[in-house]
């Protein structure tokens, strides 16, 4: 031990400065944690989404096929439900279609049009793509439909993340 005697006003220094420094780090901790805890936490799944659809089952009639997934927004955790339309084209390829209308958004539905049968429309504004997706000319949407990835595992059709078309 220092044979130095500590003051009464040197003794309060230090005893407040520890105590407030312990408060400032209780304080800040949490503060840290939760501005870099979402970038150290390992992304979880992969680019590719399980549906329920067999791809056994998949026709040349275009059927909806709705999957759902978990979407993270910075530390806000959503289930989102999409929608995809998949048929076999005349080669025995899988075409997977995203439903959304490139017009305005709106939601377009195979074989919904009495006049147009055989073509999505999009009830919107009337707007129509041929089977494969393309869009039809003298229609408001100006590009065909995004397609979506798919693979094939265990059966199951997988989507991943729709993409515009490369020819458009």
């Amino acid at each position: 031990m220092s044979k130095q005697r500590v003051s009464r006003r040197q003794f309060l220094s230090y005893t407040l400065t520890g105590v407030g420094g312990f408060m400032a780090a209780g304080m800040l901790m949490p503060m840290v944690r939760f501005a870099v805890d979402p970038v150290l936490k390992a992304d979880e799944g992969g680019d590719f989404i399980a549906t329920k659809q067999k791809v056994a089952d998949i026709t040349d009639e275009p059927v909806r096929v709705d999957f759902t997934f978990k979407q993270k927004d910075a530390w806000y955790e959503s289930e989102v439900t999409n929608t995809a339309w998949v048929y076999k084209d005349d080669a025995g390829k899988i075409v997977a279609l995203s439903p959304t209308c490139k017009h305005l958004g709106c939601t377009v539905n195979w074989n919904t049009d009495k006049e147009h049968p055989g073509q999505f429309f999009c009830p919107c504004h009337y707007g129509r793509y041929e089977k494969n997706g393309q869009n039809i000319a003298g229609t408001p949407p100006l590009a065909p439909l995004d397609v979506y990835p798919f693979k094939e595992k265990d059966g199951f059709l997988y989507l991943g993340k729709a993409k515009p078309r490369k020819e458009a």
